[in-house]
């Protein structure tokens, strides 16, 4: 029976942040019909990404997505958001890609369609039966975002609406080729913080020259300072957030800097093993030699974690992380493939014990994670291209994690890292910033 004339698709909210869950709900349907409701985005870069999940309408005819278990398909079980969390590159794209958002001032558009049967491929010869686009955002109704080009930084800062001054954080990404990435200082400024996202590696430079520039850590004083007098932000209660080898540059700056005063810090997969009295330069060209100690899986994607392993026993190459005043999240992917994020957290752990600081840190460890833990509902990456200097060519890394309890982490990770944010940013006393809504 052809339903195309008769079948209601509904997605509420239809417009909304990236973060925010949605209801997908199918009617008019017979009873016990049986349909697949399949996503479908197409990303900036081009490539092309669905998802899609197999149900059967209850007696009413009904297929509610939030609270109806999926019979297959790139997920299963309840899963309300499962149609965008398990998006995955449809058939015969190029291996390594990612949802990487770049212009965080229009939103990620899916489509959502209903198609007669369960299907698994083909989708476009197959029967539609009904569509809705839907938008998911990165920044809230009124959020500012204002270019920064002051003391020599190329970085992007985002406010939210009102005179403020609010809260500071200034977010360090990790090694991704010199791109100033936005969207989740873009997502902390629509959660209530002045954020400031900053570009550390000028990715024409390296495209260019295949070699790294020479940056120090005082670059990020200056940022720290940038930030800190913005007459828009409240200078004293100012946090930073790393990723990757942006927890390099964290840690070193609260546990070292005269300058860099921080209320707390949080850092996503990362390490303090570095030689701490030498330049971010030095530094990247250390991990270079050690690309030699990278191993290969059984499908030839590269496994970088081992570069770092074993942690070293010499204090001269780790931070001194029993020096923090300021409280500490970790957050650590138990799976993670690129960084040893766990071996490091818990060697963190017990430097600070011994310095007796060990109060101020918090760990939140997530099994069957990978390294690239972001914002929630977005796809778990698997394995993505790098760009080996030493190798003048791009690789297949292995990020690590499992899908369904890596997306999981990341929701269960980004809501704790913004009560984390809350408490030591507006107080305990505070009720802090809510979502802001509106889109």
């Amino acid at each position: 029976m052809d339903r195309k004339q008769c079948v209601s698709l509904s997605v509420q909210p239809s417009r909304g942040l990236i973060d925010q869950k949605f209801i997908v709900l199918v009617q008019n349907l017979l009873p016990g019909f049986k349909l697949t409701v399949h996503a479908f985005h197409q990303c900036e870069q081009g490539n092309k990404w669905e998802a899609y999940g197999h149900y059967t309408a209850d007696a009413t005819g009904t297929v509610n997505v939030s609270e109806d278990p999926c019979l297959g398909g790139t997920y299963s079980g309840v899963e309300p958001m499962g149609l965008l969390w398990s998006l995955i590159p449809v058939p015969g794209s190029k291996p390594g890609q990612m949802i990487r958002r770049l212009n965080v001032q229009t939103p990620m558009e899916v489509t959502i369609s209903v198609y007669q049967g369960h299907q698994t491929e083909g989708f476009g010869d197959q029967v539609l039966l009904a569509s809705v686009l839907v938008e998911r955002w990165y920044m809230a109704p009124g959020i500012r975002r204002i270019p920064i080009t002051e003391g020599g930084l190329t970085a992007t800062l985002f406010l939210p609406p009102g005179p403020g001054p609010f809260p500071g954080i200034l977010d360090v990404w990790g090694f991704t080729a010199g791109l100033r990435l936005e969207f989740r200082s873009a997502m902390l400024a629509s959660h209530g913080f002045a954020s400031m996202t900053v570009e550390y590696l000028p990715p024409l430079l390296i495209k260019e020259s295949g070699k790294i520039v020479d940056i120090d850590f005082d670059h990020f004083e200056t940022a720290y300072r940038v930030l800190q007098q913005h007459p828009q932000v409240q200078g004293s209660s100012i946090a930073m957030l790393g990723f990757c080898i942006g927890n390099s540059v964290v840690l070193r700056l609260a546990a070292y800097s005269q300058i860099v005063k921080l209320r707390c810090v949080v850092c996503i997969n990362g390490t303090h093993v570095q030689q701490v009295d030498e330049s971010l330069d030095t530094y990247l060209r250390l991990l270079e030699i050690d690309f030699k100690k990278t191993t290969f899986n059984e499908d030839k994607k590269m496994i970088m974690r081992t570069m770092l392993l074993p942690i070293p026993t010499d204090p001269s190459l780790k931070v001194d992380v029993g020096r923090l005043q300021c409280p500490l999240l970790l957050v650590v992917g138990e799976d993670d493939q690129v960084c040893p994020a766990q071996e490091s957290a818990m060697d963190m752990k017990e430097m600070m014990e011994r310095a007796g600081n060990s109060h101020l840190l918090k760990v939140l460890k997530y099994p069957n994670t990978g390294h690239m833990i972001t914002i929630p509902y977005l796809p778990h990456t698997p394995f993505t291209l790098f760009l080996s200097f030493a190798a003048r060519a791009k690789e297949l890394a292995l990020m690590g994690g499992e899908m369904v309890a890596h997306c999981h982490a990341q929701e269960d990770a980004w809501r704790k890292i913004l009560l984390f944010l809350r408490k030591n940013l507006y107080g305990d006393t505070h009720p802090g910033p809510t979502l802001l809504s509106g889109l």
